[in-house]
């Protein structure tokens, strides 16, 4: 039998390795290293040939297929398993093994980087490595529990992360960080996730062509009658202003009774109890139906709210004061001569106020669901652990309309960028030079500059934009890009209409300002990036949710916030800080890369 299996293996391996001859397997060995034609041809080649992956030297190239492909099998996974890095054709699970390997050798800290623009297969990427260390790791019943909570965090990370977007129909709408951690035998015995920057904003707008989180979806298209009926919903999303607004609630590659069903499994599986999952769910609800109050006018001009259905599922499934609640959306709490004074919203303050509730409801209860998957895949053995991190987080991107959102997520990738940079072309040709060997000095582009735009303090255009949020007096997005114009104006990556040439002028309106990535241009329209930075709400409004009878709004709104009366840091801060720490994580660990490169922007196999 043991013959027979070695034949097999054998055999397949040496099938691999006669397909892989289609092109090179690694870029390393093409003739003309430098060409970029070369580069493109070789790819093309493989791409043809199914063959999506190819090295360059340790870094994995990665051409997302759009398509199924049978490479990630159990046999597969076992044929990878603990064989030399360059013995077989590339592989993910060569780059997963080899990372395990050393780590289980040299005791030491990994973290595999994937990095790509949006739409081209991180995500998938991710989930492949961590399924392959569920497979191949050694096990007992107790790790097994283990290994399923961290195989069945992603469907409900992505149920409430993810959303379908023009680039990609489950594109990660925040950034995550997992550390696997494994005992002194190579065993996974626990996990932590670090969670950036969820896109609130998604909750209450979507572009045209674009949906909500797939939760909303899951929830309507799989939830049974009774919970349906129990949180005042009903089947069709159309019925839903916070998930029509894109004009595709159905998507044919999306099966959301399906991924409904993955969900609810894998709730009992991360430890959530009963009580948990319902108040969970009430509050996804409990977003739809803020959606769908509407305000009307008075005689004096001030927002009311006549037709009082949603306002009261509401107050059922928060636990929240039905009459105080109403007060709360359209009044806001102002504090005059040391007392509080309640001051009567316009129409659209009152809506801004109610997005403004929905956005925070559902961005902490997020940080919420992450901080409890912790809690299940915590390890409370104190004995030495090694980990290896997987860094999936959001691609670069470049829309229509480019907003704070694509700003910050396009901030990280340069941050990324920097530290591919640091690590490995800086830090190789250094050792070449501190080893005197003579080699030729590759050219390459270092992006420093423009995260040094972004981030430096008091003169990047994160610390301007906090300087017109903070300010006193009349701040608005002009004044903000008027700010820009005259700070960093003659920065060689910034431009905006009053700066640019005649021919470049045309392509920029005047509420914009382009910057020059690594990755090519990008026009951001500055209209709402005050607003999403500052992220406040109405005190009142939080003092209502501060008083929730629903367990997870309560862990989420706590009262001690409200005899806190510093200003919160704005977003862009946080997120700045947070990537600084992330950059520190990472530089602590030994690397490995994995680039995903998306062939065509139609998501078409084979073109």
């Amino acid at each position: 039998k043991e013959e027979v299996e070695d034949n097999t293996d054998a055999d397949m391996e040496g099938a691999l390795i006669a397909r892989d001859r289609v092109g090179v397997q690694d870029f390393v060995l093409l003739d003309s290293h430098t060409s970029e034609a070369a580069f493109l041809n070789n790819l093309r080649k493989r791409y043809q040939e199914n063959l999506i992956y190819t090295y360059i030297g340790t870094l994995l190239v990665s051409v997302n297929p759009y398509k199924e492909l049978d490479i990630y099998t159990v046999t597969q996974m076992q044929l990878y398993r603990g064989v030399n890095f360059f013995e077989l054709p590339p592989h993910l699970y060569a780059i997963a093994d080899n990372a395990y390997r050393v780590m289980c050798s040299e005791y030491n800290n990994h973290f595999i980087l994937i990095s790509g623009e949006s739409g081209a297969g991180k995500t998938e990427a991710s989930k492949k490595i961590l399924q392959y260390y569920a497979v191949t790791c050694p096990t007992t019943e107790q790790l097994q529990i283990v290994r399923d909570r961290l195989l069945l965090s992603n469907p409900v990370l992505e149920a409430f992360g993810n959303a379908k977007t023009l680039r990609n129909d489950n594109s990660s709408r925040f950034g995550k960080y997992m550390d696997i951690q494994f005992d002194f035998k190579g065993a996974p015995v626990g996990g932590h996730i670090l969670s950036y920057l969820i896109e609130k904003s998604r909750v209450v707008h979507q572009n045209h062509g674009e949906r909500n989180f797939h939760i909303f979806y899951q929830l309507l298209e799989g939830g049974d009658k009774d919970l349906l009926c129990w949180l005042g919903l009903e089947r069709n999303p159309q019925k839903y202003a916070y998930l029509i607004q894109g004009r595709c609630a159905k998507v044919f590659s999306i099966n959301d009774k399906n991924d409904w069903k993955i969900v609810r499994k894998a709730f009992s599986i991360i430890d959530f109890s009963e009580r948990d999952i319902e108040h969970l769910f009430g509050i996804v609800a409990s977003v739809l139906h803020f959606g769908n109050i509407q305000f009307e006018e008075d005689s004096n001009g001030h927002a009311i709210i006549r037709d009082g259905t949603q306002i009261k599922w509401i107050s059922k499934l928060l636990g929240v004061h039905l009459s105080i609640l109403q007060e709360a959306l359209t009044h806001r709490k102002i504090e005059a001569r040391s007392e509080e004074v309640l001051s009567p919203l316009n129409v659209d303050l009152a809506f801004c106020a109610r997005d403004a509730v929905a956005k925070a409801i559902y961005g902490r209860t997020f940080t919420w669901l992450v901080n409890k998957i912790n809690g299940s895949l915590a390890n409370k053995d104190s004995t030495r652990k090694t980990v290896i991190g997987l860094l999936d987080i959001y691609g670069f991107e470049v829309l229509d309309t480019n907003s704070f959102e694509q700003f910050c997520i396009n901030y990280c990738n340069e941050k990324l960028q920097q530290l591919l940079i640091e690590m490995t072309l800086k830090a190789e040709q250094e050792e070449y030079e501190l080893e005197g060997i003579e080699w030729e000095p590759i050219p390459y582009f270092n992006n420093k500059i423009i995260c040094d735009l972004v981030e430096q303090k008091h003169k990047g255009i994160i610390s301007i934009l906090d300087e017109e949020c903070l300010r006193p007096g009349e701040a608005t997005d002009l004044s903000f890009l008027e700010k820009l114009e005259e700070k960093v104006g003659d920065h060689a990556h910034f431009v905006t209409r009053k700066l640019a040439d005649q021919r470049t002028r045309k392509s920029i309106d005047w509420v914009d300002f382009r910057l020059l990535h690594y990755a090519g241009e990008v026009t951001y329209c500055a209209v709402g990036f005050l607003e999403k930075n500052n992220d406040l709400l109405y005190r009142n409004l939080k003092e209502v949710l501060c008083n929730s009878k629903n367990g997870i709004m309560r862990d989420c709104f706590l009262l001690s916030e409200l005899d806190n009366r510093r200003r919160p840091e704005t977003v862009a801060t946080q997120f700045k800080n947070s990537l600084t720490s992330l950059i520190e994580i990472l530089m602590s660990k030994e690397p490995s890369y994995v680039r995903c490169i998306k062939p065509n922007e139609n998501k078409e196999p084979g073109k």
